[in-house]
């Protein structure tokens, strides 16, 4: 049976009320009307639902009825109400956010701090993996926003420009002979390199830039984390390809070094990637002007 909701709403009001002319005052239309609406809902639903007197009215069994699970269905809205309030004011709600290991560490805890001491009843939660699988979860709207190498397909998703990150090439005093000069890519490649696994999208970029100087990179290990590329270059296994700020505390106390190439590598862009035509809510807007402000 499909009710209009709008006699529900007026039949609430009377029950409370008890009276048809107070609920047309709460309600701001006539009493004519809430009357008219009344006896819709009772020829709709095939019962009477109030016993008219002179001055009120009161409920009939039914009425009592209907009323109990009325009342229910009010106080839902009006607790959604009220929780829509706190999101809004950023008393509550969450934000999700998808995003790699050391992206993550170097560019984007700041700004999960900061937002978590200006609103700490927003619930902060973090996904890690690798920009063509933190595209893949949010499609899937498990994240609202990925923090990602672009460029990404402007027909799926929209983008914010975010940072500019450089990767590098560093090695342990193993290969001393490579330090405190410049070398070609074409010498670097016989050594041994250790980089990410093959559907990176840092490694697919360096793939790229190898490629255009007609060269193939076969490196010696693969691995999934950034960190672990630094501790292998660390213990001399080879030279690895790193974020540059992953690699900074070690070159600055000695124990890696930077290579230096003839050729510049390539600048990776990082961007506040969402699904296209998604509205965000408050909350996750408000810790995307705090990357941007950042």
């Amino acid at each position: 049976m499909d009710i209009n909701f709008e006699l529900y709403k007026i039949f609430y009001y009377c029950a409370q009320e008890k009276s048809f002319s107070n609920a047309a005052q709460k309600l701001f239309i006539t009493q004519s009307a809430v009357s008219q609406s009344i006896k819709s809902l009772e020829n709709q639903l095939g019962v009477n639902l109030f016993y008219r007197k002179s001055r009120s009215i009161q409920l009939t069994s039914e009425g009592e009825l209907l009323f109990s699970y009325a009342s229910q269905a009010f106080n839902f809205i009006k607790a959604a109400e009220s929780k829509l309030q706190e999101i809004e004011g950023l008393r509550a709600g969450e934000i999700r956010i998808g995003v790699g290991d050391s992206i993550c560490k170097y560019f984007i805890m700041p700004c999960i701090e900061k937002f978590g001491k200006l609103y700490p009843k927003v619930a902060i939660k973090v996904i890690n993996r690798t920009t063509p699988q933190l595209l893949e979860v949010l499609k899937s709207g498990l994240i609202d926003i990925a923090i990602s190498t672009l460029p990404v397909k402007k027909e799926v998703f929209e983008y914010t420009p975010f940072i500019s990150v450089n990767d590098i090439f560093v090695a342990s005093n193993k290969y001393a002979q490579l330090q405190n000069r410049e070398i070609e890519l074409q010498e670097l490649i016989k050594y041994p390199l250790i980089m990410l696994q093959s559907d990176s999208s840092t490694r697919k970029t360096i793939d790229a830039f190898f490629k255009n100087h007609e060269l193939v990179c076969s490196p010696e290990i693969e691995l999934e984390s950034l960190e672990l590329l630094v501790e292998f270059a660390k213990i001399g296994t080879g030279i690895a390809y790193v974020l540059k700020e992953s690699a900074l505390d070690l070159i600055n106390n000695g124990e890696l070094f930077e290579i230096k190439l003839k050729e510049s590598l390539p600048t990776r862009e990082i961007g506040i990637v969402k699904m296209k035509n998604v509205v965000l809510s408050k909350a996750v807007n408000t810790f995307i002007n705090i990357l941007l402000s950042n």
